[in-house]
């Protein structure tokens, strides 16, 4: 069996083919997982919001506008916290 120069070339072109179909495949994947990674993240920031209003008008009826509004901020600020931590042993 004789292999010639232009067996290789089409051999290589038909494997260039064959990878870029994965690759654009691959890629597509990737899109949507990022896509509903930004529509997870929005609903979570949108549902937090609205949890941390919630207790921000219970807590009105209970003390002050201002001691309301920082026990609030100090629930975010330990919310963040939390993500923060569970963040850095994920990316580890």
């Amino acid at each position: 069996m004789k292999t010639t120069l232009s067996d290789f070339v089409i051999a290589f072109l038909d494997l260039m083919e064959a990878e870029g179909r994965t690759l654009k495949t691959a890629s597509i994947r990737v899109g949507w997982g990022l896509a509903f990674i930004i529509l997870a993240s929005l609903l979570l920031l949108i549902a937090s919001s609205s949890f941390l209003w919630g207790v921000y008008q219970l807590l009105i009826t209970v003390v002050s506008a201002p001691a309301a509004a920082m026990l609030i901020s100090l629930f975010a600020l330990i919310f963040a916290a939390v993500a923060a931590v569970i963040a850095k042993k994920v990316s580890q």
